[in-house]
């Protein structure tokens, strides 16, 4: 992945700590998009699923992320790959992205088809190394928050909502002299009246993947808004 936000995709040191995100798109059935289908393209009932941090966390509180976590001994040799319909990967990185989204939502493993794995991302703020792992959820399964004292919420977001342009903007932080920014998606949370901003390190990782899968439309990349800090 190209460094265009270098605040949050760098350098990290030879002490880095492996881990693993769950990038997992599904079909919503009830719930479809707010946003209008493309004549081509995304259709209105693909969505992904994202969690929100808890507000008391110390490290990133409220923000939304990809469900995953930190590779633990029991999830195997990082190096030893599995074959997957998009190639082979790590078997490691799979079973930790897996077991961390259930921990996190509650989800049935076995009901995600793993596709495929992109390319470790380093994350310099806090020294991991990390591996998104692409999944198609053949097999639904209900999901909510398992632990309050981790995140706050666990919603399913369609697609044509993060690559609607009104929902686009970056999200700028000021550190001292130096503003930083991210793409950002500022979506609707299904089911209420509330909208949640998807920024950071989070919200990189899904604007390169809705780039890379021909999915993103052109967006008004001149509207900077404050981060949602």
């Amino acid at each position: 992945m190209e460094d265009r936000e270098p605040w949050r995709i760098g350098r990290i040191d030879e002490n880095y700590r492996r881990s693993a995100v769950l990038i997992l798109f599904g079909a919503l059935d009830d719930l479809p998009s707010r946003s209008p289908a493309h004549t081509e393209g995304v259709g209105r009932d693909l969505d992904v699923l994202l969690v929100q941090r808890a507000a008391t966390l110390r490290s990133h509180p409220g923000q939304v992320a990809f469900p995953g976590g930190r590779l633990d001994p029991e999830d195997g040799d990082p190096h030893e790959l599995v074959p997957v319909p998009g190639g082979r990967v790590s078997g490691a990185h799979v079973r930790a992205a897996l077991r961390e989204a259930e921990e996190e939502t509650g989800l049935d493993p076995r009901g995600v088809e793993v596709l495929g794995a992109l390319a470790p991302v380093p994350l310099p703020v806090s020294n991991h190394l990390v591996t998104p792992v692409l999944g198609w959820w053949q097999d639904v399964s209900p999901v909510d928050v398992v632990d309050h004292a981790e995140s706050s919420l666990v919603f399913r977001v369609p697609v044509l909502d993060l690559i609607d342009p009104a929902n686009r903007h970056y999200a700028a932080v000021t550190r001292g002299r130096q503003t930083y920014r991210s793409p950002a998606f500022a979506v609707p949370v299904a089911g209420t009246d509330a909208r949640v901003t998807v920024w950071g390190f989070t919200g990189v990782l899904l604007d390169r993947v809705l780039t890379a899968l021909g999915w993103a439309v052109p967006w008004d990349t001149d509207r900077v808004l404050p981060a949602p800090l």
